[in-house]
């Protein structure tokens, strides 16, 4: 069947249509930037005002949501050392020390052109080679996702070079806090002490936007500080300065991270936090500076922004084809496209072609409207760095308590804020990161479900089942990324020792 692109993109700018865009372009953005309101919420809000739309008006404004909450979150990831989602965690680690330094608006301005090139080319994945992609992803088995929830142990170790012992406290906490609940194969609670509000599993919400937002506001009333960042109008019109040669330095940064954004957004359960992980990792140790991550690099930066967006259109490969949400975010659409009575699978891009193809190249303009926004916002959003901290810090406690009160409404959960709040600060005081903390602690329950599952795997003959090509090439993976920080520090090592002969 031959596909009529134009009348599909002629779609969009139908009034209708255009309008529901930009309405669900605005909640995305809005909401992802506050802390604990993130997309997931938004979704789940707005989900049954689809019912009486038009389908394709409903899931326009639906994924317009969906794509452009987890950019909204970069915005006070950077600017506030607050990642308004969970998928924006990464955001933190470079995009917050350039903040530091005064910028600020440049840190906004890579983080929306590399998201606006990670989303369209996860978009244009989608819309051009979903179909073969997907084939490849309903081959990994319990096996194959254990192997690659690995790559978040090996990310851990990498995030903790600098201070291995220090990381690995931190991740040991993070994998502790991840099991506390109920265990899901015998039903048996874990670290409870009794107490109901966790019987379930510690809420991600208050953890996160505790050691995170709530830790940050504890500094800034204890350094006495009058506000996050405090700077000359020559030197933030330096900063803010980003030229076409920066951009090229950047490139394939942005471009490896985009593909690998895409690619791990196809497999189910893997999702943002493993890519922006890997990509991140990556990024460093094929960097010429790799001393620079984590102290404002901006292709750290690039890279995490590039993955994080690309996730969107790759996860929503499988959801498409075979009915396989790849995100939590994709459970929701997924809902919005069985109760319209579309059904995944080949019908779709025949049967309901106007629909899926619409909603595809809607998905597209979406990352424009991101641009839009960075460029236009990107020096206003910098100005809440220059807001005096007797302002800020109530406005942004105010805010992280009623994210994390909205999630489950329950005043529990503002103690486990204010309690997570407490050990980032005592944390970050003794110099332990919280990226190990956080990263442990997402990947957790999916690191233990699949490798439980795969134990049961290798107990039917071990060798059968790891030297297939598929899991014996994930393994590998593993063990490369593992070994990699330490060829370049052994790399470095001697340069570094003859300039200090040199001296």
């Amino acid at each position: 069947m031959e596909i009529n692109y134009m009348e599909y993109v002629l779609n969009i700018f139908q009034f209708h249509n255009f309008l529901w865009l930009l309405f669900g372009a605005v909640v995305g953005v809005t909401l992802g930037a506050l802390p604990g309101l993130n997309g997931g919420l938004a979704v789940a809000v707005l989900l049954p005002l689809t019912y009486n739309l038009d389908p394709v008006i409903g899931l326009i404004m639906l994924g317009s949501v969906m794509t452009t909450s987890s950019y909204g979150g970069n915005i006070t990831a950077i600017l506030l050392n607050t990642p308004g989602t969970s998928d924006s965690l990464f955001m933190t680690l470079d995009g917050y020390p350039m903040t530091l330094k005064g910028k600020g608006t440049r840190g906004v301005l890579i983080s929306t052109i590399s998201a606006f090139v990670g989303g369209t080319i996860g978009i244009l994945a989608l819309i051009f080679i979903a179909p073969p992609l997907a084939k490849i992803a309903i081959k990994f088995g319990p096996l194959e996702l254990f192997l690659i929830s690995l790559l978040g142990i090996v990310m851990i170790i990498s995030l903790s070079k600098g201070n291995m012992l220090k990381g690995g406290i931190s991740a040991c906490i993070g994998f502790f806090s991840a099991i506390i609940g109920t265990d899901i194969y015998t039903g048996v609670q874990r670290y409870t002490f009794g107490v109901v509000e966790i019987a379930d599993s510690l809420p991600l919400i208050p953890t996160v936007i505790g050691l995170f937002a709530v830790s940050q506001m504890f500094s800034l009333i204890v350094d006495k500080r009058e506000s996050i960042v405090t700077r000359s109008n020559e030197v933030q019109q330096e900063n803010e300065r980003i030229s076409m040669k920066d951009l090229m330095a950047l490139k394939w940064d942005i471009l490896r991270s985009s593909v690998i954004g895409t690619i791990i957004g196809i497999i189910p359960a893997a999702g943002s936090t493993v890519a922006c992980g890997l990509s991140y990792d990556i990024s460093r140790s094929t960097s010429k500076h790799p001393e620079e991550f984590g102290h404002g690099s901006e292709a750290g930066l690039a890279a995490t922004s590039a993955a994080n967006n690309a996730v969107f259109g790759g996860s929503l490969v499988p959801l498409l084809t075979l009915g396989i949400p790849g995100t939590g975010m994709a459970v929701f659409f997924l809902t919005a496209l069985l109760v319209h009575g579309i059904y995944p699978g080949v019908q779709l891009f025949t049967k309901h072609a106007d629909v899926v193809y619409t909603f595809m190249f809607a998905m597209l303009f979406c990352q424009v409207f991101i641009l839009i926004v960075g460029f236009f916002g990107g020096k206003f959003f910098s100005k809440i760095t220059d807001v005096p901290t007797k302002i800020l810090v109530p406005c942004i406690l105010v805010l992280a308590i009623v994210g994390a009160y909205a999630g489950r409404y329950l005043l529990f959960d503002i103690y486990l804020l204010i309690g997570f709040g407490v050990l980032g600060y005592f944390l970050t005081r003794v110099n332990v990161p919280l990226a190990p903390f956080v990263l442990a602690f997402v990947l957790g329950p999916l690191i233990e479900t699949q490798f439980r599952r795969a134990l049961q795997i290798l107990s039917s003959g071990i060798f059968d089942a790891i030297l297939k090509p598929l899991p014996m090439a994930l393994l590998l993976i593993n063990i490369g990324l593992l070994l990699m920080p330490f060829i370049n520090f052994r790399k470095t090592k001697p340069a570094k020792e003859t300039e200090k002969l040199a001296s």
